[in-house]
């Protein structure tokens, strides 16, 4: 039988739900801290893909720490602050050692929301980092990274600036998000990397040719994100928010990538699991070293984060998996051209 919620009964499903599946837990990388596998993303929380209610967000986060989370990943930049302020409210009386901060910084936002680049000057890093420690209410953050590649700044400049953070007690491990292999061997040379945030889903498996690869050779785990496609794969699919701009989202993009997803109905029918269940599995079931980033922002979802938990492969279903959603099948870029242009992943 599917897991599903709606209504009232979503926040005790949720609750009933630690003592029926326990989230996994896995390391990022050889150096960084264990966490709970999957994470919960912030983004969503913050308006990324349409209205939010805050209190409904600190549920959504309190429900995720109560079902044994702890790595929550947020951007300083997710609605400007607000996303951080929000984490504050869901950890106040919570122990903060059990949970596992991981925090982007470097998105240049105007005042009509509108990205203008990437700041990853050393003295940014620091100036960044002051202020979602005060937003967070907390001393340190447990994983600090660059939410994109600054084409004007050395990687090995902003690296060393976080490890001196690091030095400090500020900042206990250092990330990267949407690198390539690359610039992954030069940060690594300046100080530890415990892990990469990158894309990575049934839609999304570029970093397999070269990313992946060096990670596993240097021991850095991967974060992915957006296992579901922003929706796509077992979600609503609707234009809320950022799918507006997104060309996977677009007129007959959207159309075949629909029909693609549905290809897993069976199989997830078969396996007592909704089709996000099976995506998020999917995932997880690439290696050890890869922990999926789930975004949610109803408990429902929280439930579906959860409940990924118990969803297993074996071999012919990996299989039948690939034969249903071949790589490279999906239709349209991930982001609008402009953003895709400063994806160092994709050079």
């Amino acid at each position: 039988m599917r897991w599903t919620w709606s209504g009232q009964a979503a926040a005790r499903t949720v609750e009933d739900m630690t003592t029926t599946t326990r989230l996994g837990a896995r390391g990022l990388g050889r150096t960084g801290p264990t966490v709970s596998s999957p994470g919960l993303g912030g983004m969503a929380l913050s308006g990324a893909y349409g209205p939010v209610d805050d209190d409904e967000g600190v549920r959504v986060l309190r429900a995720y720490l109560d079902a044994g989370g702890t790595l929550l990943d947020t951007g300083d930049f997710y609605g400007a602050g607000h996303n951080e302020l929000l984490i504050r409210r869901a950890l106040e009386g919570r122990d903060r050692d059990e949970v596992v901060l991981s925090v982007k910084f470097g998105a240049m936002r105007g005042p009509d929301g509108g990205h203008s680049g990437i700041d990853a000057r050393p003295a940014a890093v620091r100036n960044f980092l002051t202020y979602s420690l005060r937003r967070l209410g907390v001393d340190h953050v447990d994983v600090y990274r660059p939410a994109r590649l600054d084409p004007s700044v050395p990687v090995e400049d902003t690296v060393g600036a976080i490890a001196e953070l690091v030095e400090k007690g500020y900042v206990r491990h250092i990330g990267l998000s949407e690198v390539g292999a690359e610039t992954i061997r030069r940060a690594s040379a300046v100080a530890p990397i415990c892990d990469v945030q990158l894309e990575y889903s049934l839609f999304s498996r570029g970093i397999e040719d070269a990313i992946l690869p060096v990670c596993r050779e240097l021991g850095i785990g991967v974060t992915a994100y957006g296992v579901l496609a922003r929706g796509l794969i077992g979600g609503s699919g609707t234009l809320g928010g950022m799918r507006a701009m997104t060309p996977r989202f677009q007129g007959a993009n959207r159309e075949h990538n629909a029909a693609l997803a549905a290809r897993l109905e069976e199989l997830a029918e078969a396996k007592g699991a909704s089709v996000a269940q099976l995506a998020i599995a999917w995932v997880a079931a690439q290696g050890e070293d890869i922990v999926p980033v789930v975004g949610s922002r109803r408990l429902d979802q929280v439930g579906t984060l959860v409940g990924s938990g118990r969803v297993s492969f074996d071999a012919e279903e990996l299989a039948r998996i690939e034969d249903l959603v071949p790589r490279g099948a999906a239709r349209g870029d991930r982001y609008p051209s402009r953003h895709m242009a400063d994806l160092d992943s994709e050079r």
